[in-house]
């Protein structure tokens, strides 16, 4: 699974990071960076809480 982020509705208010670090990170502008193109099995549960955490509903998981 890959990580999709609207980046038009994304704020970076860091809930993503908080849910699933291995995945997310805040640089010091407070910008949204995705660590992984696809998550790997084990952090998917983590993936999936950040997804539905995200206040503006930015996050989404692709099949692809």
């Amino acid at each position: 699974m890959k990580i999709v982020v609207d980046w038009d509705r994304c704020e970076a208010n860091g809930v993503c990071v908080r849910a699933a670090p291995t995945a997310f990170q805040l640089d010091d502008k407070d910008q949204l960076h995705v660590l992984t193109d696809t998550v790997p099995p084990e952090r998917i549960e983590q993936v999936k809480q950040a997804v539905r955490d995200c206040p503006k509903q930015a996050l989404s998981l692709s099949e692809d």
